[in-house]
């Protein structure tokens, strides 16, 4: 039975089983915490320390198995920030958020290996790197940092990806680009139970994209079973499939594909709404338990 009390004092390749579902049947839960002025949901945003500590602590609370720290906005068209400045945002919330919660489980949701370097020192224990380790400084980085990282696929950049994206077979060219990449770190002796593979749902993908990877995207796992991550979490997808404009307007949907993520055995979901995820894998493991 997997144990789900970390083990502070222990490598980290002890973190495995905290990249797989729980010990309940349901996927495990990456709360999100913006600390940044301009993400697509603006009830996401937190500016400053105080408050992004307030959010993690409250989404531990209610759940959450990671607190997720980003200082950059990702969304489509987004400009990037500059290092120093992702730097000054990020650093100080891991700190705090450690020293409030030292067993609280943290990723930092970073493209650049300056950041994931500095917010690994500062007590993070994985790197969500939405570029896929595209920055061969950050293969490299997790490498020799033997830290757990979420691999992402992201065709383009934020301020172009979504300019019309277009696949011959989605679900295997997302599969092949992120299992290339995941062999390449375990080729250099980076333990598969140390990694999980993201599809990108919006991330240079139109909504057709979006639902094949999400009705069929099993064999992105490889030949090593990885663990798989869903961020489906109050996209525009839902503009598209349900009409949507707001984001905040789009937790109906957004639980919709939660729900799905249960039944498929998904293992991550990074999301906003943490308490009402938790009581949607309750209700499901009480109706799907047998008499």
């Amino acid at each position: 039975m997997i144990n789900d009390t970390p083990n502070l004092g222990a490598p980290m390749a002890d973190l495995g089983p905290f990249l797989r579902r729980r010990v309940d049947g349901r996927p495990r839960l990456m709360g999100i915490v913006n600390v940044t002025p301009d993400s697509f949901h603006a009830g996401s945003r937190v500016d400053s320390v105080t408050e992004a500590v307030a959010v993690g602590l409250s989404m531990w609370d209610a759940g959450a198995d990671w607190g997720d720290v980003g200082g950059e906005s990702t969304r489509p068209a987004a400009r990037p920030v500059a290092v120093e400045e992702e730097l000054e945002r990020v650093v100080p919330v891991i700190s705090a958020l450690k020293d409030a919660r030292p067993d609280g489980l943290i990723s930092v949701d970073t493209r650049r290996p300056a950041v994931a370097s500095a917010a690994l020192d500062a007590g993070a224990d994985m790197v969500n790197d939405v570029s896929g380790l595209r920055d061969p400084a950050m293969l490299e980085l997790v490498r020799d940092r033997g830290c757990a990282v979420c691999i992402m696929h992201m065709l383009g950049e934020p301020g172009d990806m979504q300019t019309d994206p277009h696949y011959s077979d989605v679900v295997a060219e997302v599969s092949r680009e992120l299992n290339a990449t995941a062999q390449s770190l375990i080729d250099q002796g980076h333990p598969p139970e140390l990694i999980c593979v993201d599809p990108g749902i919006g991330f240079g993908k139109l909504l057709e994209h979006n639902l094949a990877l999400l009705r069929d995207g099993a064999q992105l796992r490889g030949p090593h079973d990885l663990a798989l991550l869903w961020g489906a979490s109050r996209k525009s997808m839902f503009k598209e499939l349900l009409g949507q404009e707001r984001a905040e307007d789009r937790l109906s949907g957004t639980l919709a594909v939660a729900a799905h993520a249960y039944n498929r055995g998904v293992d991550l979901l990074r999301v906003h709404d943490v308490a009402e995820h938790a009581d949607l894998f309750t209700a499901l493991k009480e109706l799907q338990r047998e008499a």
